[in-house]
C-alpha cells in the first residue's frame, strides 16, 4: 500500500475493506473502536460521520479494494481513505445546489476537519482529513488537494 501515512505514529491502525457496502459501517465501527482505545470517544461522532463520507466516496468513484488508515499522533488524529481506481479523478469540493442529492460530503470535510486533501497514488488515489484534539501539539497538513 503506497500511503501517505508512512513514517513513525503513536497509534495507527490499517486494513483494507472489500468494495461492498458494509464497509461503511464496518470503517465507521473501526473508528469507533480505535478512537475508544486511544481515549479520544470524545472525537468519535465527527470522526465516523467523516470517515463513512470518505469511505462512501470510494465506493461511488472507484472499483476495487478500499485501503483505509487510521493514526494518531501528538493530539492530531488522521484518516486516510484509498482506492485502486487509476482512472479516477482527485475529489473537488464544490457547493452542491438544494435540489441535488450527492455533493455534499467533500463540504463536511472542510467545515468539521481542520484539515483534508488527496493525492495520486502509484495504483489510485488517497484521501485524507485530519482533526485536532484539545491536546494537540502538531499543526494540521496543508489544507489543499495534491496533484
Amino acid at each position: 500500500m503506497n500511503s501517505l501515512l508512512e513514517g513513525s505514529y503513536g497509534q495507527k491502525t490499517s486494513c483494507s475493506f472489500a468494495p461492498e457496502s458494509v464497509s461503511v459501517p464496518r470503517a465507521r465501527h473501526l473508528t469507533r473502536a480505535c478512537l475508544a482505545d486511544w481515549g479520544l470517544h470524545e472525537h468519535s461522532t465527527v470522526a465516523e460521520l467523516l470517515v463513512s463520507e470518505l469511505v462512501t466516496n470510494a465506493l461511488c468513484h472507484s472499483r476495487g479494494t478500499i485501503r483505509f488508515a487510521l493514526s494518531f499522533e501528538d493530539g492530531l488524529l488522521r484518516c486516510e481513505v484509498g482506492d485502486a481506481d487509476a482512472d479516477s479523478s482527485l475529489p473537488r469540493a464544490h457547493r452542491a445546489r438544494d435540489d441535488e442529492e450527492r455533493g455534499r460530503g467533500l463540504h463536511l470535510l472542510e467545515l468539521l476537519s481542520c484539515c483534508w486533501g488527496s493525492a495520486r497514488t502509484t495504483d489510485g488515489k488517497a484521501v485524507w482529513f485530519e482533526l485536532t484534539t484539545a491536546n494537540s501539539t502538531a499543526n494540521c497538513s496543508a489544507n489543499s488537494t495534491e496533484a
